[in-house]
Order: C-alpha cells, then structure tokens, then sequence
C-alpha cells in the first residue's frame, strides 16, 4: 500500500479520535452545568445524610460530578434490579470525594456491579505449584482498572448512617483514587510533590499507631479492617474523614491534617 494512502488512513483515524474527544468534553461540560433537577436532589437528601453539611459554595461542583457520573457509568445488577436510589446513593457517596474540585469524574472505568447484599467472592492463592481457592463474604471491592462492587445492604445501611465511619461506597472509590498515580498502594496523586514526604511519613505512622490500639482493644476512630495493608488503611481513613471528622481531627489530627489538604476540603467545621 502506497505510503500516502497510509497517511491518509493514519490521519483520518486521528481526526476521528480527536472529534469525539471533543464531543465528549463537550458533552461533559454541558453534563457539569446543568442544575441537578428536583428529583434527584431528593435522591441525594434521602439517601446522602451529610449532603446537609456541605457547605454551599461547593454544592454546584458536587451536583456537577453527580450528573456526569450518572451519565458515564453503567450500572450492572446481580440479582437485583438497578432503581435510581442505588445510582443516587452510590454517585452521591462518590462524588463526595471530588468535592476538591480538581477533578470531575473517575476515569479508567465504567462499570458498578450491584448485589443484593453480602456476596461470596473467589480468591486464588499460588505457593510454587500448590492453587488454593478461597471464598470470603465481601460488601464491596474495588477491582484494579476494573469495576467497582457493590452490596446494596451494605451500602445503603453505610449510607444512611453518615456518622458511624462505615460506608463501603467512600471506600471503594478512595481505592480509585489510590490507583489514580498507577498502583494501588496507599499512596494516591498528592497535589504537590512537596507533599510526598510528610504523606509517607505521617500514614505510616498512623498505620503503626492503629494496629497498636487494635491489639489493646482501644480503637474508637478508624475501623480495625485498616490493618490489614496500606491501600485499605487510606480507605479506611477516608471513610472515618468524611463520617467521624469531628473525632478524627481532636484524637488523630495528623492523619486529619494529611486527609484535609488532600481533599482540600475541612468537614469537621461543617
């Protein structure tokens, strides 16, 4: 095939990408300032306690995400059918998280599978040429550049009560965020390079203190289930951020401090 034709094809393929790129900015844009109707800001007051808190200013930025993300992902039931309280109650816990403002929307996936409740999940283990399998209950996972699950109870039970520290939707997509800087690691996309060192030298700390007063039994903040690595510590952080400000920033207020200028946003002073 002739070298021009090759071009042409080559730069026919690019005109294309870079039209519907376009077309999905726009689409975005157009998604991020429509004013969220009534209907789904009752969704969003039923189902999202803290909702009442946020402050104002940031109420516009929020309802912005929550259209684009109801627009973007799909929603995939397993044994349930998807109502528009399930899209309300998960887009509305994850947006929570864009409140910051530097970002509108989780990108690297699509899909957000829903059970009814708890579900059993597979897990293979290797050791040399030995394959186990493990089955373990789980109310939610967060699938490395895959999708989200989800467990309805577990989630709406999380939701409702917005003060308790649980609520497996912030902790999933505190997982998406964390795999943002290209593995999940407990270490997500800081805002400065700056803010590396003291990240590191605070969460590992934090991490330390928490499986110490787990061992005691004197654990009140954070959920023990942080223990287990560094990724599910930030998770687990992250849902205590948003449902316990208030005792995290008097008892643990370092950890606070590092969450806060992360997600650039201060709840306890809601």
């Amino acid at each position: 095939m002739p070298i021009i034709i090759l071009l042409i094809i080559l730069f026919s393929i690019l005109a294309l990408w870079y039209v519907r790129k376009k077309v999905i900015q726009s689409n975005r844009e157009k998604l991020y300032t429509r004013p969220l109707n009534d209907y789904w800001l009752t969704l969003i007051q039923d189902n999202i306690p803290i909702y009442k808190r946020i402050p104002n200013k940031l109420k516009p930025h929020y309802h912005g995400c929550i259209q684009i993300f109801l627009y973007e992902k799909d929603f995939i039931g397993r044994n349930i059918d998807i109502t528009d309280q399930i899209r309300a109650t998960v887009a509305g816990n994850a947006c929570l998280l864009l409140l910051h403002g530097h970002q509108r929307r989780f990108p690297g996936f699509r899909s957000i599978i829903i059970y009814p409740e708890t579900y059993l999940a597979k897990q293979t283990h290797h050791n040399g040429s030995l394959e186990s399998i493990e089955h373990s209950q789980r109310a939610g996972e967060s699938w490395v550049r895959g999708p989200i699950v989800l467990s309805w109870g577990d989630m709406h039970r999380g939701s409702i009560n917005g003060f308790d520290g649980h609520n497996v939707v912030l902790h999933e997509f505190a997982h998406k965020l964390d795999e943002q800087s290209g593995d999940m690691n407990g270490l997500p996309v800081l805002r400065e390079d700056s803010h590396y060192k003291e990240w590191a030298a605070v969460l590992n700390d934090e991490f330390s203190a928490l499986n110490h007063r787990a061992s005691r039994g004197k654990n009140s903040v954070l959920d023990q289930y942080g223990t287990v690595s560094a990724p599910e510590f930030f998770a687990v952080a992250t849902e205590s951020f948003f449902e316990k400000s208030k005792q995290m920033k008097k008892k643990l207020p370092d950890l606070y401090r590092q969450l806060s200028r992360f997600y650039n946003i201060d709840p306890a002073d809601w």
